[in-house]
C-alpha cells in the first residue's frame, strides 16, 4: 500500500470549525487529518487541517466555493 504525503490545507482557531471542515471534505471523498495544537489549559494555538497532496487543489477550491457563499 503506497503512503500518501499530507500537507497543510489551513489553520483555524476553532476546533469545531475544523470538524466542520472535515465534513464538507468527506462529503466530496477527501480524506482530511486534524491536528490539534491548541494548548488545553490556556486555549491558544491553532488546530490544523491536512489532506492528502493529490487533494490539495480540490480541497482548496471546496473551501474558497464555502467563503464564497
Amino acid at each position: 500500500m503506497e503512503e500518501k504525503e499530507f500537507v497543510l490545507l489551513t489553520t483555524t482557531g476553532e476546533p469545531y470549525e475544523a470538524e466542520l471542515i472535515q465534513g464538507l471534505l468527506a462529503d466530496h471523498q477527501i480524506e482530511c487529518t486534524i491536528i490539534n495544537k491548541r494548548d488545553s489549559e490556556f486555549f491558544f494555538g491553532d488546530v490544523e487541517l491536512h489532506v492528502a497532496a493529490t487533494d490539495l487543489e480540490a480541497a482548496q477550491t471546496i473551501l474558497r466555493q464555502r467563503d464564497s457563499e
